[in-house]
């Protein structure tokens, strides 16, 4: 009798440990019990702006995408400087990547100025409505990652602060190197 007992008690074991785990899992997932795992450091847009008709659809890259202000304040500058710091350290990559400012007739004489400096940007001119209506769920103040489809994935908000516009080119950085690691196009 015993031995029979104790066979129910092992089955009643085996079952136990096999099946409370999975029992476990999916009550986690279900109710919640986590944070799923999210490895971006931006802001995912969803769903993702389809951008074509803004960004030079003959350009097959990912794009580090900024609009120029009105006015550019330290805000600006910092991002002008974070997308030139970016692409300089994607090294090897950075023939898959290009450095875009969007111009309207809005946009800042200075900032302007800023980015002809630069070498490797492309400045695209766009009238501000197409701007609007191409960003229209967003906030456009930040930097914007682009595929190489030219649907906006990514957004970064910029910031007056110096150490945390470096900061932010850090996950930018990272963000990026990951897409370009994945994306066997662009």
């Amino acid at each position: 009798m015993s031995t029979q007992k104790n066979n129910k008690r092992a089955l009643i074991m085996m079952i136990l440990v096999f099946v409370l785990p999975v029992l476990l899992a999916y009550m986690a997932l279900q109710f919640d019990w986590f944070n799923k795992a999210a490895t971006n450091r931006g802001e995912l847009l969803q769903p993702v702006i389809e951008a074509a008709t803004v960004l030079d659809s003959s350009d097959t890259k990912w794009h580090l995408v900024y609009v120029l202000p009105n006015v550019c304040d330290q805000a600006c500058e910092n991002a002008i400087y974070s997308i030139e710091q970016i692409y300089t350290a994607t090294g090897k990559e950075s023939d898959r990547v290009s450095m875009l400012f969007l111009q309207t007739e809005n946009s800042a004489s200075a900032a302007i100025a800023k980015v002809n400096e630069k070498n490797g940007t492309y400045l695209l001119q766009q009238s501000q409505e197409n701007v609007n209506d191409v960003f229209k769920s967003t906030d456009i103040n930040a930097i914007f990652i682009s595929d190489t489809l030219h649907n906006v994935v990514l957004r970064y908000p910029v910031t007056a602060n110096k150490d945390d516009a470096i900061m932010d080119s850090r996950n930018i950085l990272a963000d990026l190197k990951k897409l370009l690691k994945l994306s066997r196009i662009g």
